[in-house]
């Protein structure tokens, strides 16, 4: 079996901006954030830019590209607007995901068969630009064709649902819901493909995530804000970073 890599951790600040919101001003600053979490062990800061700026705003993305050393991640939605602000801005890459103005969060994975030809614009024009370009999609064999088809050199899998089961004590579910995240991990990976994964992790899922050697970057947010609220940013990133550590040194025991 070749080397199992290193794992990232990629972390979403997009609530602390959400909770400035909600009051106005500037506190807490999501620059702050940034470089609280680099600190602490993140390997880089990813941002979703919504339609309607419910969290993160323009100028949150201009300074923690200016100011923040780590990688930046930024999501976005396929449109002319999303595209034009990324190409100016030059995030070190663009995961483009999923929006609809209703929606809490991103429900669900990107439909890159089925989107095409709309798709297929944006990643050359962002690939052209020398950003890398991520899919955020369902953990799906036709999703995962489509990807290699599009030329994104990364898939993010939605893992929620597989989350989600977890939480909720349904083992059935949950057990068919790892098995397409580890198939459509294997399937991208024999493909060429770098495997990120997201959405809904916590302690115990990150950790069970980790184990899977084609997966070598994990991005998450909203558990961490909340968390932190109990045991503060810098430490729930470090027991984050700790749980994801311990699952890849099993993978690596398995390995061996």
């Amino acid at each position: 079996m070749a080397e199992i890599r290193p794992i990232r951790l990629g972390v979403n600040i997009d609530h602390v901006a959400t909770l400035r919101n909600a009051r106005g001003g500037r506190h807490p600053d999501p620059l702050r954030a940034a470089k609280a979490a680099v600190s602490a062990g993140a390997d880089g800061i990813t941002v979703h830019l919504r339609e309607d700026r419910r969290h993160i705003r323009d100028e949150d993305v201009q300074r923690i590209k200016a100011e923040v050393s780590a990688p930046l991640n930024f999501e976005m939605a396929a449109t002319d607007e999303m595209l034009r602000i990324a190409l100016a801005t030059r995030p070190h890459a663009a995961c483009l995901v999923p929006e609809r103005r209703e929606e809490r969060t991103t429900e669900g994975g990107l439909d890159a068969a089925g989107q095409h030809n709309h798709l297929a614009p944006t990643v050359a024009r962002l690939t052209d630009a020398g950003i890398r370009v991520s899919l955020f999609i369902a953990g799906d064999p036709r999703q995962v064709e489509a990807a290699g088809r599009l030329h994104a050199p990364v898939i993010e899998i939605h893992v929620g649902a597989w989350c989600e089961a977890v939480v909720d004590g349904d083992r059935a579910k949950a057990a068919l819901e790892f098995e397409k995240i580890c198939a459509a991990a294997r399937q991208a990976a024999s493909m060429g493909l770098e495997v990120h994964a997201g959405h809904g992790l916590d302690f115990a899922t990150a950790e069970t995530i980790a184990e899977l050697p084609e997966v070598v970057e994990l991005n998450i947010g909203h558990f961490l804000v909340g968390e932190a609220l109990f045991s503060g940013f810098d430490q729930v990133i470090r027991t984050f970073r700790a749980a994801m550590d311990r699952g890849r040194v099993r993978a690596r025991g398995v390995a061996a």
